[in-house]
């Protein structure tokens, strides 16, 4: 069952789910914009996170700007009494930003996906070929990213107005 959120509620996720007000009391001007005090919105936001609701809550790095300029998608052929176990070792990789399981179909039939970032392009395929030394999987395909078009966090909440 989904989880229902009041309208203060709501407005409190929506303004800690962008950009954080540049200030050294971040969640004291989230509650002043929304009516409520400082323990509020950080007992709300603990309160997600302790059950789950948030996995984590922190800083967006752009990556490019950061200095790891690749990055690369690769799919992954696993066999499928595997795939959880590949995909905790790919996952534990720190230049691994996502990693996912996912549908075959008979044209396309890799399973794990993982997003690989580096500093340069060789570190990218220095990654893949320690993966696949340390998984023992080598049928993959490196997708590279030629251009940024989005890059964006998922907005769930509107902040709404008085």
């Amino acid at each position: 069952m989904a989880m229902q959120f009041t309208e203060t509620e709501s407005n409190i996720l929506a303004l800690a789910g962008g950009d954080l007000p540049d200030s050294p009391h971040p969640f004291r001007d989230i509650a002043e914009l929304c009516g409520v005090d400082e323990q509020t919105v950080i007992d709300l936001i603990r309160g997600l996170k302790d059950t789950g609701v948030i996995r984590r809550f922190g800083a967006t790095l752009r990556h490019q700007k950061a200095g790891y300029g690749h990055n690369a998608m690769v799919a992954w052929r696993v066999p499928d009494e595997r795939a959880n176990e590949v995909g905790e070792i790919c996952a534990a990789r720190p230049e691994v930003s996502h990693c996912y399981i996912r549908r075959t179909y008979p044209e396309w039939t890799y399973n794990l996906y993982t997003m690989i970032h580096g500093e340069h392009e060789t570190h990218v395929r220095e990654v893949v070929a320690e993966l696949e030394r340390e998984t023992g999987i080598s049928d993959h395909c490196t997708l590279r990213s030629l251009k940024e078009l989005k890059k964006t966090s998922m907005v769930y909440f509107k902040y709404k107005e008085d």
